[in-house]
């Protein structure tokens, strides 16, 4: 990169000196710190979830450092642990991108979707996105190719970048059975998926190189340039996302800026990092979910309507009272369902139309 990182170092330095006094005072516990965060319950089944969501957190409460991120992740990947999938299972195999194959009773080996999972760029893996996987094939008929990217801290940020770029471009000649073009193909991924998402298929429209039938984002970070973290509306609403941000928004803003740039080796308002900065004008079809009750939404809201006036065909989809990404919850949650037969009329249209049209 043409510009140097020396300065980001100090800067790092400083920041964590001044992170390593804040602990020294005293500080509410994080059990104490979620009680401010709060989403209003509805069935049964809401509640489940969100007991499942405080139980992965308190599994990490005691751990710090590295051994918390190993926590965090396993804690991840237990979600698929129960499951009763319909779709087989398969390891890739070299010289193919990590990851795995999903693949329903239905699925047909030239209609193909990438799935690029959640996780801050730091967690998450095919495994614990199971249960969003099965239901794709399902529903689209498509063979999912879920990508295992490389993550932070192991890895830079730009690395699972390249990685989601390689799958594509290998995925467009290379079915579960072999060597194969395929007719019908998808890019999906959640949360930092989703961000991944929205820039691979910008960095494709910059390449000319051939774009997906569509793209579908499922509560994507579209902004990370980390201004009024506490001002977001829904702050107090986000029960997934709202107390790890309120640690970042206690962290000065030049010191907040500086250490994401430092770790993702892009300034927060580059494109690869916040798809909104981009150009979003010749992209192809995309579905992007939010629930109403995030903190992504308005942020959301900003990309659609900006991608909207340049032209691009994207709709927007919100649910009340849902946490992020709740189609991890299927089919427990009733609105996870629902989301996945949105997903689906919305593919139905976009094939079976000559041209887009706007529902």
């Amino acid at each position: 990169m043409a510009w140097g990182f020396s300065w980001l170092v100090l800067v790092f330095i400083l920041l964590t000196a001044w992170l390593l006094v804040r602990r020294q005072r005293a500080q509410p516990s994080e059990a104490e710190q979620r009680t401010q965060f709060s989403l209003p319950v509805t069935s049964a089944a809401q509640q489940q979830v969100l007991d499942t969501i405080e139980n992965l957190r308190v599994s990490a409460d005691d751990v710090q450092g590295v051994k918390r991120l190993a926590v965090l992740r396993q804690a991840m990947d237990s979600l698929s642990d129960e499951l009763i999938l319909d779709s087989k299972i398969r390891p890739s195999e070299t010289p193919a991108p990590i990851g795995e194959w999903v693949i329903a009773p239905n699925a047909k080996p030239n209609r193909r979707l990438l799935y690029i999972h959640g996780g801050f760029w730091a967690a998450g893996s095919p495994k614990s996105h199971r249960a969003i996987t099965d239901r794709l094939s399902r529903l689209t008929g498509a063979c999912v190719f879920a990508l295992d990217y490389r993550l932070m801290p192991e890895h830079g940020y730009q690395d699972g970048i390249l990685d989601c770029r390689e799958a594509y471009i290998w995925l467009q000649e290379q079915g579960p059975e072999g060597p194969s073009k395929a007719d019908f193909m998808v890019i999906a991924g959640d949360s930092a998926g989703g961000t991944h998402t929205l820039g691979l298929i910008a960095w494709l429209r910059d390449q000319q190189l051939p774009l997906p039938t569509a793209a579908i984002a499922l509560s994507p970070s579209t902004d990370l340039t980390l201004r009024s973290l506490r001002k977001q509306p829904n702050f107090y609403t986000d029960v997934m996302l709202g107390s790890t941000i309120d640690k970042l928004a206690a962290i000065p803003f030049p010191l907040l800026w500086a250490g994401a740039a430092f770790a993702m080796r892009a300034l927060p308002s580059n494109p690869l990092v916040s798809p909104i900065q981009g150009d979003l004008s010749g992209l192809p079809p995309t579905l992007i979910h939010v629930s109403e009750a995030e903190l992504l939404a308005e942020n959301v809201q900003r990309y659609v309507t900006k991608a909207q006036a340049q032209g691009t065909p994207v709709e927007m989809r919100t649910w009340p009272n849902m946490v992020h990404v709740w189609h991890l919850f299927t089919p427990l949650l009733s609105e996870a369902e629902a989301a996945f037969q949105d997903i689906g009329a919305f593919l139905d249209l976009i094939e079976n139309a000559n041209c887009y049209q706007s529902r």
